[in-house]
């Protein structure tokens, strides 16, 4: 698959590169991409709940009726679960909820991911791109001139550069990462993919 490579200003440089059939034409795993999504998202969750049981409510221990004559049910302490204010019965705990995944089953997701897009032509080729300082209105002319400033966007990076990762903060519906760093939710949550020169190779080694 043929594409062409676009520079910063998002006009054609005249070149073309080949994409790998293994990375973008291969036959897509939904499971595989089910089950990094499902990690992804799992591992973003804090996990931070919790609800006092009846042995961390601070209330009185002491027996508020007596046992008979009351005409009602016998009540013990105000920390039971079935008086109001009482502790919570199998209440949430804070845990963890990441799980494990194999490199290999990672690696097919994404290349999966990169697939799909790719069928959706939703790929787009740029030459390396560089900063001299960071500044958010240098990004957005750059989205602007690839025609991808009104869509979710992911550009992919070889190498990390903080000037281009500084500029693109401010810059809500786009995201930068290196190709190290790619993942299957970025990639399928992003209506296009930029990728720069440099990522192509070093995607192909990560994704191997």
């Amino acid at each position: 698959m043929e594409v062409a490579v676009l520079n910063i200003e998002g006009k054609e440089t005249g070149r073309k590169v080949t994409l790998s059939d293994d990375l973008f034409a291969a036959e897509p795993n939904h499971h595989a991409i089910y089950l990094d999504v499902k990690q992804y998202l799992a591992n973003q969750r804090q996990g931070t709940h919790k609800a006092k049981e009846r042995a961390e409510v601070a209330r009185t221990t002491k027996k508020y009726f007596r046992q008979k004559g009351t005409g009602g049910a016998r009540r013990g302490s105000l920390k039971s679960p079935i008086q109001r204010g009482g502790g919570t019965v199998f209440g949430p705990r804070p845990r963890n909820y990441g799980f494990k995944l194999n490199k290999k089953l990672k690696a097919v997701a994404r290349r999966s991911a990169l697939s799909l897009k790719a069928n959706e032509n939703s790929i787009v080729v740029v030459e390396d791109i560089n900063f001299d300082s960071p500044k958010t209105k240098d990004y957005i002319r750059f989205v602007e001139a690839l025609g991808v400033s009104d869509k979710k966007s992911l550009v992919v990076l070889g190498e990390s550069n903080k000037s281009v990762y500084l500029s693109s903060r401010n810059f809500k519906g786009s995201s930068v990462v290196t190709a190290s760093d790619i993942n299957t939710y970025g990639i399928l949550n992003a209506q296009s993919v930029v990728l720069t020169e440099g990522s192509l190779d070093k995607l192909e080694t990560v994704l191997r």
